[in-house]
């Protein structure tokens, strides 16, 4: 695990050195913070391919649509305590370089919207949610390498066109409060995917932290009608393991877990039961695998890295079937540990890992950031014997799939 992380793109790119916010000047029109590297702020990963390999991850990253079912590419300060004071200045910088040099055609990018403090310490505030997807649609307007994605025509577009498509997402409906309509609201503005509730209950159902899981509520049933009728996908991954079954049986299109594992590999409430995950592929619904630091662990590979990963996917694989299963890496650019220190409260994250012990990793080897993400991932398909129609599956296509069914 010593050589650098790829820095040359396996597609060829339209990006031309746009950074966040350029359009202004820096340090008159806004604040500025030292932010961390999005190329090589930790050692590469060694996969220990061959050069056939190498290129056959290669043809296969150029090729295809790869999707990230979730990430968030914001760039964070490189040092962690100015987080919250970062957030507050509502202008999260979107990490340009970094994408450009990660392969993907698509990202589901989730906005970081139970750390929207702009106006709160405990985050989830509507109007929060509207200043922070307007300040980074204000700053995407100003490039032409990134675009927002509607619909997969401009999915496609984006891979014709060597540009990369941003899906704008919420991991939690909680900011709609009781007000249905603003889903309508949301749509409007580009909100293409919602989770259902981020590990605390809300008006929609339980949080999977909530000592009791009563359930998709009423209100939740109308909201998930109501996303339905929209076309925003449905996310289950931090609900609890009733409310994932209720918006299974209540959803007349197919749900997602975007970012989880399964608790079959890792007993914890973050990840998901064998019940819930066959459930999900039975109603048509994809999972993608997480990686964010100290969820998707294993007994075989403690210490978090892309084998742990990978051992939740075969896990997957063997359960719900090749076609229900993606990647959904939970990453960003900056130091994830000590952010989910910063926010533990906020995210529920000690609730959440309760479970058998595990060491504390500073990072995760292999998937630390969007940039490396499915090099890697691609890469250690290859090296494990997969098929090109499978890596194709789970690596774009399955998410396609299932957007057909669910968008307008």
């Amino acid at each position: 695990m010593s050589e650098p992380a790829p820095t040359t793109p396996y597609r060829s790119s339209r990006y031309t050195g746009y950074t966040s916010y350029s359009y202004l000047e820096a340090g008159t029109d806004y604040e500025t913070f030292e932010l961390a590297p999005e190329l090589d702020r930790v050692p590469g990963y060694d996969l220990g391919l061959d050069a056939e390999q190498e290129e056959r991850t290669r043809r296969l990253i150029q090729d295809n649509i790869i999707i990230s079912l979730h990430d968030h590419p914001q760039v964070f300060p490189n040092d962690m305590s100015q987080v919250r004071e970062y957030i507050r200045t509502g202008r999260e910088h979107t990490g340009y370089l970094g994408l450009s040099r990660s392969g993907m055609t698509a990202v589901f990018d989730n906005l970081m919207d139970g750390t929207a403090c702009v106006t709160s310490k405990s985050g989830w505030k509507f109007d929060d949610i509207i200043y922070d997807i307007g300040m980074r649609l204000s700053d995407i307007a100003n490039q032409d390498y990134v675009t927002i994605a509607h619909n997969l025509d401009d999915i496609r577009r984006a891979h014709e066109q060597d540009q990369l498509a941003i899906v704008l997402c919420l991991e939690a409906a909680t900011p709609i409060e009781n007000e249905v309509d603003r889903l309508d609201i949301l749509y409007g503005i580009g909100v293409r995917q919602m989770g259902i509730a981020y590990s605390e209950a809300n008006t929609l159902g339980s949080g999977l932290k909530e000592p009791g899981d009563g359930g998709l509520t009423v209100f939740g049933r109308r909201a998930v009608k109501r996303m339905n009728q929209l076309g925003i996908a449905i996310d289950v991954s931090h609900s609890g393991d009733r409310t994932c079954l209720d918006t299974f049986e209540v959803s007349e299109n197919p749900v997602l877990i975007t970012h989880a594992g399964a608790r079959g590999v890792w007993p914890t409430p973050r990840m998901k039961p064998d019940e819930v995950l066959r459930a999900c592929a039975d109603g048509g619904g994809v999972l993608g695998l997480e990686a964010a630091p100290h969820t998707t662990l294993s007994e075989e590979h403690i210490e978090h890295s892309l084998e742990s990963v990978m051992d939740h996917f075969t896990y997957c694989v063997d359960l719900m079937g090749i076609d229900h299963v993606a990647f959904g890496p939970d990453t960003l650019y900056g130091d994830h540990v000590t952010l989910h220190d910063v926010f533990a409260t906020n995210l529920g994250v000690h609730q959440a890992h309760v479970g058998p012990e595990y060491p504390k990793m500073p990072y995760v080897a292999g998937l630390e950031n969007p940039t490396e993400c499915f090099h890697n991932i691609v890469g250690w398909l290859v090296k494990n014997g997969y098929s090109d129609e499978d890596i194709i599956k789970v690596t774009g296509g399955n998410v396609m799939r299932v957007l057909e069914q669910i968008w307008r």
